[in-house]
């Protein structure tokens, strides 16, 4: 079985509160885009492995969260043992939920190949036990996400005929530096109600809470949100806590030094 994980971006993200696990509270819209990793499972008769490809990851494979995926399900089902391959495509380290992504997809799609017959709310379950946002990916569609990001809402709204471009410097924004400058609080205006009005506004009322103390650190981010803008940009913003830095236009954005990704929504 070959299936496509995708991408998100992040439209908004305030930190609310902090929570006494240690984790904070945030409130956040999610929006898939179709960026997508490559993903294959097939049956093996010798011990479960996962081949890597394409973007280098650091860390051992056997940590990566699908083989977790796989052998959470397997705690649960008695699936047999499966070589998966994994073709890297999304940018890591980069706010884009791939990994999480292709942590849900392995979950869908084991479902799917052994007839396991769960349905979207067991795999979420299994999915937010793996990563905050991992659950948004089961059914990946434009939601209000709360908690650590696994409570969803979905929204009815749409990009689409919009252009959408992506930068991703190299840098690697730390996840606990980045909330170690948060000094969480409830928002003026809740993300969700902003996104569902008139993307013009979206420039002066959707925030990210992480953009003030990251780009202190680097500013270079702060630079490529300003560069859209110039561009033309409709609203421009980290995702989640970076460094992927996105940019939504009404017509097609011109091309851009470095990682660059572009596409019509």
């Amino acid at each position: 079985m070959i299936v496509y994980p995708c991408a998100k971006i992040n439209l908004g993200l305030n930190v609310v509160s902090k929570r006494p696990d240690g984790y904070h509270n945030l409130e956040t819209v999610f929006y898939p885009i179709p960026l997508f990793d490559v993903l294959e499972i097939e049956p093996s008769e010798k011990m479960t492995s996962l081949e890597l490809k394409g973007k280098t990851l650091d860390g051992n494979p056997n940590e990566n969260l699908v083989i977790k995926a796989y052998n959470t399900v397997r705690q649960k089902y008695p699936i047999p043992d499966v070589k998966i391959t994994l073709d890297k495509r999304i940018p890591s380290q980069a706010g884009m939920g791939g990994g999480s992504s292709d942590c849900a997809y392995t979950i869908t799609s084991l479902n799917k190949m052994f007839n396991l017959k769960m349905n979207n709310d067991e795999m979420r379950d299994i999915a937010a036990g793996l990563g905050a946002d991992c659950s948004f990916f089961i059914d990946p569609q434009p939601s209000f996400a709360t908690g650590i990001g696994e409570q969803l809402t979905p929204l009815p709204f749409s990009l689409k005929g919009y252009w959408i471009a992506i930068v991703k410097p190299p840098v690697a924004v730390s996840t606990r530096d980045a909330f170690s400058k948060i000094v969480p609080k409830q928002p003026k205006e809740r993300c969700d109600s902003i996104v569902l009005g008139n993307i013009n506004e979206w420039r002066n009322r959707l925030v990210n809470d992480f953009e003030k103390s990251v780009f202190e650190i680097y500013p270079s981010l702060y630079d490529i949100k300003k560069h859209f803008y110039d561009l033309g940009a409709l609203y421009s913003c980290m995702s989640g806590s970076g460094s992927a830095m996105v940019g939504i236009f009404s017509n097609e954005p011109p091309m851009i030094r470095g990682e660059y990704y572009k596409m019509r929504l």
